[in-house]
């Protein structure tokens, strides 16, 4: 124990507030993650389906959509981040903390993942599409059936690689008051140059990289057929 405060002498003096940094971000990793998942899967669906020739084919949803998401997908998360703060505080209640990061977080996140899944459905074999449809089969039995199924595991790599993309944002979004360990690095590690922090946190991150890709890879082995 005296080695480790040798080492690490302000992380074990704010090692409470290290703590919750970390309850933090995970709970902002979670519950943005979760309405990302729901919502980009949804649009992923819905702008792959609508396209030209496709099942459900829609110029009047999918050009506009396609735009907003590129508009979105364009802006720098930080930037978005002070957009959006009038929002935030007008649909979360407040601005800062856990709370008031889960909002642009999610704005953030969508337009990034719904340009992975639409990619993972477009790797969708045609032929298979064509096959379901001579069979009778409804749009949305094709959908769930055809185009979720087969593409099961690329839709698992789109979630792996986005899920470390938002954990990268929520440590930007400490630069504006979203707490977790971002706030805590910025507030002690950079502003009061406690390095033993800054360096405990990065290989924290680099943890929760390497244990979301291994599992991700996993997870998406198994369901390629």
């Amino acid at each position: 124990m005296e080695t480790i405060k040798s080492y690490l002498p302000n992380l074990i003096k704010h090692s409470d507030e290290f703590v919750q940094s970390l309850i933090d971000t995970l709970l902002m990793l979670v519950i943005s993650g979760f309405f990302v998942l729901i919502i980009g899967l949804f649009l992923g669906v819905l702008i792959t389906v609508t396209k030209k020739d496709n099942i459900l084919e829609n110029k009047y949803i999918n050009r506009p959509l396609d735009i907003l998401i590129n508009i979105f997908r364009s802006i720098p998360f930080i930037i978005l981040l002070t957009a959006l703060l009038p929002a935030t505080r007008a649909i979360m209640g407040t601005m800062i903390g856990v709370k008031g990061a889960i909002f642009p977080l999610v704005i953030g996140a969508i337009p990034f993942f719904v340009r992975q899944v639409e990619q993972a459905l477009a790797d969708v074999d045609k032929g298979v599409i064509e096959a379901a449809e001579s069979m009778g089969l409804s749009p949305l039995e094709i959908i769930f059936r055809v185009y979720l199924k087969e593409s099961t595991g690329q839709l698992i790599r789109a979630i792996t690689i986005t899920t470390i993309s938002l954990l990268g944002l929520t440590s930007l979004g400490g630069a504006v008051g979203a707490g977790g360990i971002g706030a805590f690095v910025i507030r002690y590690g950079h502003n009061r140059r406690y390095y033993d922090i800054t360096y405990v946190c990065v290989i924290l991150i680099i943890l929760f990289v390497t244990i979301i890709q291994t599992v991700g890879n996993y997870l998406a082995k198994k369901k390629t057929h």
